[in-house]
């Protein structure tokens, strides 16, 4: 089966370069298709000057979120191989070898139609977590609490992870492997949601027609954040458009009643208001 690896460029040329370098001479790779998410940088020229002999340079019609442009590359892949396994990954990725990609793409089966490795982020490893309800969602927006709610009640436990592969609900949307036949079942990525809420959305609609999402413990990438520092403002509207998410989520997926959503709305508008108040006195 082909392996496709689909990496999301938008404004950061520099950063989906070096990966393409980091990966360009791997085997197992058949092919790479970088989708620039309607960058207002240069990003798409500097992109399509690459000559890599496999590697295919898409452009949206307008930036419609992460998930949108991952359908585009998606796609673009499924028409050229019918059926492959899609390496889903941001640009600012790095992975040590062929041969822990190799191991990821082995995992995957039939049943195991995604896989992720362990993610370093900040000198702590990123890994599954639990698909929440309407009401850890709730506890989740409460400034000061839903951070510790969130690493107490969803997270796993270390011990959890002690064995070659982890069944988990989902995984992060940095970087996974998934199968073409399984993303055609539940009809590609959600692109109701411009960011966030992504995983959650995979992972129910995989739970729900009885397939497997592991963590192979064997492999760690890195998710290497850009260090610099957001501004406050810019802080807020990341926050509105991740609360929009969790309402779409928590509405359209989980079903949650009238009294559920009035409450995530009421904590998520609290917690706006409080983050205005530090933007105005820092």
């Amino acid at each position: 089966m082909k392996n496709v690896m689909i990496i999301v460029n938008y404004n950061d040329y520099e950063t989906t370069i070096r990966l393409i370098k980091n990966i360009k001479d791997y085997k197992c790779i058949d092919k790479i298709i970088v989708v620039d998410n309607h960058s207002s940088d240069n990003s798409l020229l500097k992109l399509e000057s690459i000559n890599i002999k496999h590697l295919e340079v898409l452009e949206t019609n307008e930036n419609k979120g992460y998930s949108y442009a991952l359908n585009i590359g998606a796609k673009r892949a499924i028409d050229l191989y019918k059926e492959c396994n899609l390496i889903i990954s941001n640009s600012d990725i790095i992975i040590d070898s062929e041969n822990d990609l190799k191991d990821l793409i082995d995992t995957l089966s039939d049943t195991r139609v995604i896989v992720a490795p362990n993610i370093i982020e900040d000198n702590s490893l990123s890994r599954g977590w639990r698909i929440p309800t309407p009401f850890d969602d709730i506890k989740q927006n409460i400034i000061g609490y839903g951070e510790k709610y969130f690493n107490k009640k969803l997270r796993y436990d270390d011990l959890y992870y002690s064995k070659h592969l982890t069944k988990v609900d989902t995984v992060s949307g940095c970087f996974f492997l998934i199968r073409s036949k399984h993303l055609e079942d539940i009809n590609f990525f959600d692109e109701n949601v411009f960011l966030y809420y992504e995983e959650n959305i995979f992972g129910i609609k995989t739970k729900r027609l009885n397939k497997t999402i592991v963590i192979n413990n064997d492999v760690d990438v890195v998710h290497d954040h850009a260090k610099t520092i957001n501004k406050n403002l810019k802080r807020i509207n990341k926050y509105k458009i991740l609360k929009k998410s969790q309402i779409y989520f928590e509405k359209t997926y989980n079903k949650a009643n009238i009294f559920e959503l009035l409450l995530l709305r009421l904590t998520a508008f609290i917690t706006k208001i409080l983050l205005y108040i530090k933007y105005i006195f820092d």
